[in-house]
């Protein structure tokens, strides 16, 4: 096996921090749109689609918690590439967070050699 460096482990939690920030994201706007939903002076679309988008955080979340795993132990570099890219994806409207989607990503693709 080659020399093993930072660069996958260091994708791995940068992807695994963004998965959870996604995940709480997702949770929030679930609940959002629960309360949305009971608000009579709101219409009823506003809850619905934040319910989506909710689902939709927590599934690029989880993949991009699943993603960061692989990578963390150096295994199926596919899964972990593509985690990497849902952490961009989940956390996309925030900026700072999006930073750690996109260093995973590059930290990734620069440790491909690495992965079994």
């Amino acid at each position: 096996m080659q020399n093993q460096t930072w660069k996958p482990p260091t994708a791995g939690i940068l992807s695994i921090i963004a998965g959870v920030l996604g995940v709480v994201g997702g949770i929030i706007a679930i609940v959002m749109g629960g309360v949305l939903a009971v608000v009579p002076v709101t219409p009823e679309i506003f809850g619905e689609f934040l319910w989506i988008f909710g689902v939709a955080l927590i599934t690029l979340g989880i993949v991009a918690i699943i993603g960061g795993i692989c990578a963390l132990i150096r295994r199926r570099f596919s899964l972990a590439l593509a985690g990497c890219i849902c952490s961009l994806i989940c956390v996309f409207p925030v900026l700072p967070a999006m930073i750690l989607g996109l260093l995973a990503i590059i930290f990734v693709g620069i440790g491909k050699r690495e992965f079994e």
